[in-house]
């Protein structure tokens, strides 16, 4: 009669050991997927790179600054952007599958006038440039954060393999945010390709920690420029802010220009609309082609990113000729519909007789021949 007794004590230790088991597993999964958070977090300015810094002119109390003052959020009495992240009615993914494309083999290098441009995704692109290839802000990773567990997942994959790549000229960073600036795709690069990073000031702390050699390294202040591959990348001013992690603004962030001997291309990274981009624009445009950001809005942060109608009005500010959209649809960073930005940009350049070219991910634009605008967002939207 003894035995029976004991069995449900024994049952409830050895339930007790497996329970103990199974968290010590989830504990050891969390601390395997979070083994890379602090690399990611990336490098302090320190020693050279720390007085370099400081003579910029943007860099005043410690830490980089805007031409004017600017806030990253503004507080909206009886408005709970945290509710409305959770319990808002704005439709904020696609309900169908993004369409992506294959680019064809990139067109043989030449020494004319070629110009064409692969979106990726989000503010991924490349830029190909009589016979020169630039790639802008690369993200290949599942989440835009420091972990591979939390933090905004792609809604759609990438539409090649970071090894897929052709053979780059240089490799482009507007800011150290984690949808520009990616851990995993920076080791990828590091290890498949031999081009040079062109980044803001500060921005190198970041690469030197995670193993960049320094000779790939090329930090810019706005206005500083760098000839690679026969091609003039001048890094330009943009109204932003930086961090990956507690501390602001320790890096620059930056547009970009890219010239070659008869082409040229903006970029405008992230940055809300600001008197700068008719100083760009008189200064070194026009331009064939401007990548300018659309996405990612919202009026609690009107100065750090532009609403659509902003964007258009800084591709004229800057005398852009063809106006191709970037940083919407790859990534869920916003309040806003998903297929919200693009629609306001087509109103507002029908409005302004203004040339867009809209791609799907992984769609190569000529330039010079763009393909027309057919609304194929419309029905994934």
């Amino acid at each position: 009669m003894g035995a029976p007794a004991q069995r449900p004590e024994r049952d409830g230790a050895l339930g007790r050991r497996l329970g103990g088991l199974a968290g010590a597993a989830a504990l050891a999964g969390l601390a395997w997927a979070a083994r890379d958070v602090p690399l990611a977090l990336g490098g302090r300015l320190t020693g050279a790179r720390a007085e370099r810094a400081a003579r910029s002119p943007q860099f005043r109390d410690g830490r980089f600054h805007n031409p004017v003052s600017t806030r990253s959020t503004v507080a909206e009495p009886g408005r709970n952007l945290l509710w409305e992240l959770f319990f808002g009615k704005q439709k904020r993914r696609p309900s169908a599958r993004v369409p992506l494309l294959r680019p064809a083999d990139a067109p043989a290098a030449d020494s004319g006038g070629e110009l064409n441009v692969v979106w990726y995704g989000h503010a991924s692109a490349l830029v190909e440039i009589e016979g020169r290839r630039v790639l802008l802000d690369p993200v290949w990773s599942e989440r835009c954060s420091p972990s591979a567990l939390v933090g905004p997942r792609r809604l759609h994959e990438p539409p090649v393999r970071l090894d897929e790549l052709p053979r780059l000229d240089a490799i482009v960073i507007s800011h150290d945010h984690y949808d520009h600036l990616d851990l995993p795709t920076v080791r990828g690069l590091l290890a498949g390709q031999d081009a040079p990073f062109l980044v803001p000031l500060g921005v190198g702390a970041h690469l030197d920690r995670w193993g960049v050699p320094a000779n790939r390294i090329v930090e810019l202040d706005w206005s500083e420029s760098h000839r690679v591959a026969g091609l003039e990348i001048t890094a330009t001013a943009a109204q932003h802010f930086s961090g990956r992690g507690v501390r602001r603004d320790g890096t620059l962030w930056s547009s970009w220009v890219i010239a070659g001997t008869r082409r040229k291309v903006f970029y405008t990274g992230d940055s809300g609309y600001f008197a700068g981009y008719a100083a760009i624009g008189a200064e070194h445009g026009p331009f064939d082609v401007t990548l300018m950001q659309i996405g990612a809005y919202d009026r609690a942060w009107p100065s750090i990113h532009m609403y659509p109608e902003e964007a258009v009005a800084a591709h004229l500010d800057l005398r852009g000729g063809l106006f191709l959209p970037v940083h919407w649809a790859t990534f869920n960073l916003a309040l806003h519909d998903w297929g919200e930005p693009v629609d306001r940009l087509w109103a507002e350049a029908k409005a302004r007789d203004v040339r867009i070219a809209v791609p799907r991910p992984g769609e190569r634009v000529v330039v010079d021949d763009p393909p027309p605008v057919d609304g194929w967002w419309q029905a994934v939207a």
